[in-house]
């Protein structure tokens, strides 16, 4: 049966001298994966299936340009595997019934097959399904690979039968290292002075295979002299931060904003904002996670911080952008340098706990409507004391269902205004007791 894919058992031939820079510098050996030893050393998961011989079935998870296709291949080499791959963008369902064919006939002749799957998190839940019961029989060991958080975009059922191994960015250290083989590899010296290779380096956002087609473009164009990080910049294109507004770097970048913001560090909470911003996050999107804030974490004991941000939302849609924004990081500092309380969050929560599990209970008599004749007769209202004639302009009257104990949902903190609140209800509960 022929291999729709081929069948790589062996290691691959050595690329063509034209192929892409990236691709004459893919390691041989697990042992030269750059940026990745928690996995691949003899302490990782990986280096410990492969000196066992047993390879189990995985989800490589990482940034793009980690080495998840890389690391994939070798693992089939290390283990003696057959190795198919199929990219989930070009790939369909009736392409991975002929791999399952392919992988179910070789597995007969008792060799067994990787099956590796790039981008795995864009099949849908159906064909996800599909690879259960041939990662269950052992027709296949899977692995996949994906830039997006398994646990959003995978399965229950495939995540619990397979192995998440998480690749971190490349680091400045291992990026430089693919530096270094690429100008032995070609034997020159890229054309860079110390600066400018460290912003080159800076550039790639921990992506080795940008940083190094970013490295074959300086080499395949003659460059007089060295260029400094200026002449750098002139010369090739800034990289765009990776960001997805409805993905997982979105959701990170949101929650590291809010905690920073509860933190009180002004200065982390304006650098993540920037991340925002600057990736093209919808500043509407900010506005309102900023009034959330002001509302959740600051309440009372600074009620100006929500008079804020609805201020710097009226402010951006008159501006717009870039003026406007100036408006956002205002709300923004106010927030993070206001003093902090929850407990209108709190409060909010437990009254409405206490309003679900009390049902319909009727208000005392004494606080009831009464717009009539029969109302006023059957005892609405009776009773009623109007607080400002009272001394102080404070009754102290009840106003809790006859079935239910006075709860309290609120208590300010001793920080900001909320400090003035809790001596204001602490005078007022005084006086209630007498």
């Amino acid at each position: 049966m022929a291999d729709l894919f081929g069948d790589v058992a062996p290691p691959p031939p050595a690329p063509p001298a034209d192929a892409p820079l990236a691709d004459r510098l893919r390691p041989p050996a697990l042992a030269e994966v750059v940026g990745q030893d928690h996995l691949t050393g003899p302490e990782g998961a990986i280096g410990r299936m492969v000196a066992a011989g047993k390879l189990s079935s995985i989800i490589l998870w990482g940034p793009p340009g980690t080495g998840k296709t890389t690391i994939a291949r070798l693992l089939a080499d290390a283990v003696g595997l057959r190795y198919i791959q199929l990219s989930a963008v070009f790939s369909g369902v009736a392409d991975l019934k002929k791999a399952f064919a392919e992988a179910r006939e070789h597995g007969r002749a008792g060799r067994r097959t990787l099956l590796f799957v790039d981008e795995i998190h864009r099949f849908n839940r159906a064909q996800q399904d599909g690879f259960l019961p041939y990662v269950e029989d052992g027709t296949i060991t899977l692995v996949g690979a994906t830039t997006e958080n398994p646990s959003f975009e995978l399965n229950a059922a495939l995540l619990s039968r397979a192995q998440v191994l998480i690749l971190q960015r490349l680091d400045a250290a291992a990026l430089d290292t693919l530096l270094a083989r690429a100008e032995a590899l070609l034997d020159r010296p890229l054309p860079l002075d110390a600066a400018a290779r460290a912003a080159l380096v800076a550039s790639a956002d921990g992506d080795g295979r940008f940083l190094l087609n970013q490295a074959e473009t300086l080499f395949s164009v003659g460059i007089d002299g060295t260029l400094d990080p200026a002449g750098l910049s002139a010369f090739l294109q800034r990289r765009v931060a990776v960001y997805d507004k409805d993905r997982e770097g979105h959701y990170n970048l949101i929650s590291a904003l809010h905690k920073s913001l509860r933190g009180s560090d002004p200065q982390a909470a304006l650098y993540y904002l920037a991340r925002m911003l600057t990736a093209g996050e919808e500043p509407l999107y900010v506005l309102r996670r900023l009034v959330r804030f002001a509302s959740e974490d600051i309440g009372l004991a600074d009620p100006q911080a929500l008079v804020q941000c609805l201020a710097a939302k009226d402010a951006y849609d008159f501006l717009g952008s870039p003026e406007g924004e100036l408006a956002i990081v205002q709300a923004c500092l106010y927030c993070a340098t206001a003093p902090k309380s929850n407990a209108a969050y709190k409060a909010q929560k437990a009254a409405w706990k206490s309003a679900r599990d009390t049902g319909s209970l009727m208000p005392p008599p004494n606080i009831l409507n009464a717009p009539t004749r029969l109302m006023k007769e059957i005892g609405y209202g009776k009773g009623y004391a109007y607080d400002h004639d009272a001394e102080d302009g404070f009754s102290g009257a009840n106003y809790w269902p006859a079935e239910m104990t006075p709860e309290r949902f609120y208590t300010p903190t001793e920080r900001g205004h909320e400090k003035r609140i809790a001596e204001r209800l602490a005078w007022w509960d005084e006086r209630r007791q007498r």
